[in-house]
This record gives structure tokens, sequence and C-alpha cells, in this order.
């Protein structure tokens, strides 16, 4: 987990830098050092005028520019006449273009990424139409009022196809919105409060909202668990356990939690002949939960949708800009107050968890990469000082109105920024370690 979110970090941060460092050179500027990592320095290599550096603190990097205030605060040039080489002796327009250099990359890997995994592996969906035994309801969506057995049938009053719209974006960080859900043959709107987000990321209620019913069969046994020690077999169907009707996973799960450190005893239709298997239950180390040691393979039909190139191009361009689309709104939870700082901001342990998740798969790592990519250029492009947002914003105030900042409003600003974003840091790390804790 940690390892793919340093790897992942590295590898945007990296990109993102050379943006900025290509268009400087482009311009005929000086870069006097290009880091991924921030100090101490682990090592260096100059080649011309710059030197290539990696730091020991993989959570950023940096572009020294000659002649720009930046997050070394070396100021002693500004005392100096500007030089052809430097930043400040720079038109305005190719400051600018600098400056958005790396967010420009950012936005183009994260784009690139979507489209790729778009092309490659098609759109894989679950219709509605194949959870025809309903929904499982956890603890939050029975306070919402929803009932094991429902069948959600509409969103915000629209009819849906995919069944991840019921946990879309939409539903989450839009305000007002509402399942409308078949129950018995009646149908009702059951309403989800605007912070119910708040409740979804918290750590005790993660992964425990709903889920489709679904009928499945043994998928793959694993080595050394109770399952394979029992004889338990991929393609099996588990008809019983302890003398209960199963039919679907979540009745399985729910038996097992209750036989927890016990023997139980599974009817099992194999090939159409009836097996009698006696199993123990343990409990798994990494997620506390009983198990016998296989995974389910679900009897509910999937679909996958194929794009031509072109096609991809567009929808997965759709989906890297719909990620900055959902920032800007869950920025605008938390300043309407539906959601609260602390349980929004997360720092590198709840990106790691998050977004990248435990095991190694190289599918997930891409997605998370493209997904993050497209986050760093967003929060990049924030008119705060010490991020390229900032310079962005007055070398705009500049061009419009034909006066640069001074330089000293430039330091002062800058020093500011760092000021914010550090203890911005400071917060989500220790937030991290609050959540991780004490929840």
């Amino acid at each position: 987990m940690a390892g793919q979110l340093i790897l992942g970090l590295s590898i945007l941060v990296g990109l993102h830098e050379l943006g900025h460092l290509v268009a400087a050179k482009v311009f005929g500027m000086r870069v006097e050092q290009y880091s991924i990592g921030f100090p101490p320095k682990i090592f260096g290599v100059k080649y011309g005028e710059t030197e290539y550096a990696v730091g020991a603190i993989p959570l950023g990097g940096y572009v020294k520019i000659s002649g720009m205030v930046d997050e070394s605060l070396d100021t002693e040039h500004l005392n100096q006449a500007p030089q052809p080489w430097e930043f400040r002796a720079k038109p305005a327009w190719q400051r600018l273009i600098v400056m958005m250099g790396g967010i420009i990359v950012n936005v183009i890997t994260g784009i690139l990424i979507f489209v790729f995994m778009l092309y490659i592996n098609g759109e894989s969906y679950l219709p509605v139409s194949e959870v025809k035994y309903g929904i499982v309801a956890y603890d939050l969506a029975k306070d919402l009022g929803l009932k094991t057995g429902d069948k959600i049938v509409k969103v915000n009053g629209r009819s849906i196809n995919d069944f991840s719209d019921v946990r879309s974006s939409e539903v989450f960080l839009g305000r007002d919105s509402y399942y409308t859900v078949d129950r018995n043959g009646q149908l009702m709107d059951i309403h989800i409060p605007n912070d119910f987000i708040e409740k979804l990321s918290d750590k005790k209620g993660a992964g425990t909202f709903l889920e489709p019913a679904e009928p499945f069969m043994v998928g793959k046994v694993k080595k050394g668990y109770p399952a394979e020690k029992a004889g338990l077999q991929e393609g099996d169907r588990i008809l019983e356990a302890n003398g209960t009707p199963i039919h679907f996973f979540h009745e399985f799960q729910a038996l097992l939690q209750a036989s927890r450190n016990k023997e139980v005893t599974l009817k099992v239709d194999r090939n159409g002949q009836p097996l009698n298997l006696k199993v123990n239950v343990i409990e798994d180390e990494k997620s506390k939960n009983a198990v016998i040691g296989f995974n389910p393979k679900s009897l509910l039909q999937r679909k996958t949708i194929e794009y031509s190139f072109g096609e991809s191009l567009v929808k997965g361009t759709q989906q890297a800009f719909g990620v900055v689309f959902d920032n800007i709104r869950g920025f605008g939870k938390i300043f309407r107050g539906d959601v609260s700082l602390s349980k929004s901001v997360s720092g590198p342990i709840g990106i790691a968890q998050g977004i990248f998740g435990g095991d190694w798969i190289w599918e997930r790592f891409f997605y998370a990469l493209g997904l993050l990519s497209m986050v760093l250029a967003f929060m990049n492009f924030l008119p705060i000082p010490a991020l390229d947002g900032g310079h962005v914003t007055f070398l705009m105030y500049e061009i419009i109105s034909g006066r640069s900042p001074s330089d000293k409003f430039l330091e002062v600003s800058q020093k500011i920024g760092m000021v914010l974003l550090l203890s911005l840091m400071v917060f989500a790390v220790f937030n991290d370690i609050f959540k991780n804790i004490f929840n």
C-alpha cells in the first residue's frame, strides 16, 4: 500500500515538474535544479546547467528556476538587475505557460490513462436488470430506511441501467438526492441526507452501505485455509450450512459470523452430485471477518461495453474531468457545512487506503494513478500562493492590468502560502493518524 503510493506520487510529481522544466527551457530560462521528493537530498546528477536530484521525502518535488520567487524563498537575486535567462526577465505570457506546464502535463496524463484503460479493457458494469433479487442493506442503508430485498429503480427521479449509479458521486456529492425503490410491488422514495457522505467516509462506516443480493458459487479456494482442507473445490455450489438453506453470499457470510471458531457442515452441489463437508470457521487476521478461505464467484451476469479509440478518447476525457468536477462538488459540501473538514481531508495514509488499496493490482494501480493525476492538477490550480495556481493568479493580474506585483509582495505571499500548505499537511497527517487509531 505504501509502496504503491510512493511509486504513484513519484511518477506524477516527476511528470508534473517535468512540465515546468521543459516549458522553462523552451523559453530560455535557466533551470538550476529538478527534484523528485523534498530535501534532504539522497543523490543528484548534474547535466548541463541543471542538477537532477531525488529527495528523501517522497511527497512532492520542485523545479528551481533562476530569478523566480518560489518555495526555496531564495531572494538574493532580487537586489540585482534581471538577467536574460531569468524567469523574471521573460514576458508574462511565457511565465504563465511555465507555471501551467505541470498542471497541463498532469491533466494530459490523467486523460491518457482513462482513455487507454477504456480502450484496452472496455467498461464493465452490472445491469440493474440483473439485480433481480434486490439489495442487501447494511447498517448505513437501514438508517436511511432501505431494507434488504428492496429494488432500486430510480436515482433522483431518473431510471438507471448501471447498478453502480446508486453509489455515484451524483448521489453522495449532490443535494437532496433520493432513491425510488420497489418494495414488494410498491414504489417509495428514500431520501439521502446532504451530510450522508460524511458517514460513508467514516472508517467505521466504510464498506457497510449496500450491495446487490448475489447468488454465488465457489471461486478460487485459498491454499492452506480450512476450505481447502475440507475438500471444497472451485465451481461448487453451497446449498446449505448447518441445515440452513443458502441462496445468497450475504446469507453465507452471516452464518459464518455466527459460527466463528466453530465447525460447520456444508451441503454442496458438485456437478449435480450432493456432498456433505465439514469445515472450520476461522477469523481472518486482516479483515477480522469469519472466513473459511475462498473467493465467491457471483452468478449475476456483468456486461462489458467495448469502445473504439475515438469513443475511448471522448469517454475517457469525460471520466478524467469528472474527477475534477467531483472535487469541486466536494469543496462545495465543505463550504456549505454539509460535511466537516476533518472527515473530508486525507493525508498519505488515507490516500493509500482509499485509492490504492492493500493488494497490488496493476489495473487498479493505473486507475488510481489517473485519478490522482487529475486531483493533483486540480489542487495545484487552486489560487493559493506557493501553489502553481497562486503564481497563475498573479500572472493573470499582470497580463490584464499591465502591472506586475512587487517582489516584496510575491515574497510575503509565498511565505503565507507555505505556512498554509504546511499547516494543511500537518493537519492531514495527524487527522489520518487520529481516524485510524481512534475510529
